[in-house]
């Protein structure tokens, strides 16, 4: 059996490319993940998710075996009573949660904000204020993966707080990277997955939470029977189980990239991502290439960039670098153009670079085709 895996370069915004030791950890004796030995794999992943951002005394994950969208709708769908909640809409990750509130019948007010710009907390605020109605939540994306803005959740927090509104964010592309305090945040609860920043593998989900608001959950009628937060919540507690069979091999590749998050830091780790991310806009620059969201406002970690002219040919430049072993995005603002670049996971500045050499070769030969084309146009007209 080979120690090493073909090693392909995941630019893409999740799954990203993960090390061979998260790979190879899967490969372990089956087990029943009922028995007493998986349900303490559970709790030590548990708890060290839990580590990365708040207290374990005080705050609690609850995992579930599904995408990041299983945790965002756990949350959207658990946590809401009677009450409005906004939803701040910047980008195709937010409006999944109104979609997700709407197919619930929550009561939800989409607050619409720029793609590309901060949050205007002003106009939020005033949002707030006219409702008419009484507001229990608020729900943000705190790093939008369709463009690579990064909202700012500590001052959404503040403004939570004067309102006595409980936060939910989704954070599933910025955990692990940009630093987060749920208590400094004001965030009561958080949603991620194990494969973006963490560099695990696709499988598990997350949803980070204050203890007292897990709590005050209980005799909430349920909405979801799978979803169900405080039955997932209350469950684990009882038992060190998840109610439904968990992903085993995606729990046991989790557990070894948290040990490598360790071992890096989270604060070099997403120094790592930012060297890429400046090896990247610097190459974009020398091809004329831009990008949507300015760097005041960026995460550093996604980059929507425009395409270089109106027909231009998405599909075969992917087709292009999946041949060469290279996996990049498209864009998902409607009415734009553009493809998306992500600089996470197991990569370096030197991946990007290798990378931006072949994305010259592809425009150059695009351009050549083009002036041949060109010029027997003109020799078929003389």
């Amino acid at each position: 059996m080979s120690s090493t895996v073909k090693r392909n370069i995941l630019l893409t915004p999740g799954p990203a490319t993960t090390t061979d030791s998260v790979k190879w950890s899967q490969v372990v004796p089956d087990i029943c993940p009922r028995e007493a030995e998986f349900g303490e794999i559970m709790e030590h992943i548990s708890t060290e998710l839990t580590c990365l951002v708040a207290d374990p005394n005080h705050y609690q994950t609850i995992l579930f075996g599904g995408s990041g969208t299983a945790a965002v709708e756990s949350m959207i769908s658990s946590v809401p009573g009677n009450e409005a909640v906004v939803i701040v809409n910047n980008g195709a990750y937010g409006k999944r949660m109104c979609e997700i509130a709407a197919v619930y019948g929550i009561d939800y007010l989409e607050f619409k904000s720029s793609f590309d710009d901060a949050i205007h907390l002003a106009d939020l605020e005033r949002c707030i204020q006219s409702s008419g109605r009484k507001i229990s939540h608020l729900a943000v994306v705190h790093h939008e993966t369709t463009t690579g803005l990064l909202n700012n959740v500590k001052e959404l927090g503040v403004l939570c707080k004067k309102y006595h509104i409980d936060m939910m964010v989704d954070a599933m592309s910025s955990f692990a990277a940009v630093p987060i305090d749920l208590k400094d945040m004001n965030i009561s609860f958080l949603a991620s997955s194990s494969n973006k920043n963490l560099q695990g593998l696709p499988g598990v989900s997350f949803v980070i939470a204050e203890k007292s608001k897990l709590e005050s959950l209980k005799d909430r009628k349920p909405r979801s029977y799978y979803l169900n937060l405080y039955a997932q919540y209350q469950y684990f507690a009882e038992h060190a189980q998840m109610r439904f069979t968990p992903p085993v091999q995606a729990l046991y590749a989790l557990r070894q990239a948290i040990e490598e998050l360790k071992q890096e830091g989270v604060a070099k780790r997403y120094e790592r991502y930012m060297a890429s991310w400046k090896t990247l806009i610097t190459g974009l620059k020398r091809l004329d290439l831009t990008y949507l969201v300015p760097e005041a406002h960026h995460s550093k970690l996604i980059t929507s960039i425009h395409e270089p002219y109106t027909d231009f040919d998405f599909q075969a430049m992917h087709d292009f670098f999946y041949s060469k072993g290279i996996m990049i995005y498209p864009g998902k603002l409607e009415g734009l153009r553009t493809f998306r670049i992500a600089n996470i996971g197991d990569i370096t500045s030197k991946d990007i670079e290798y990378f931006l050499e072949l994305l010259k070769d592809f425009l150059d030969r695009i351009e050549m085709n083009k002036r041949k084309v060109e010029s027997n146009g003109i020799s078929n007209k003389k």
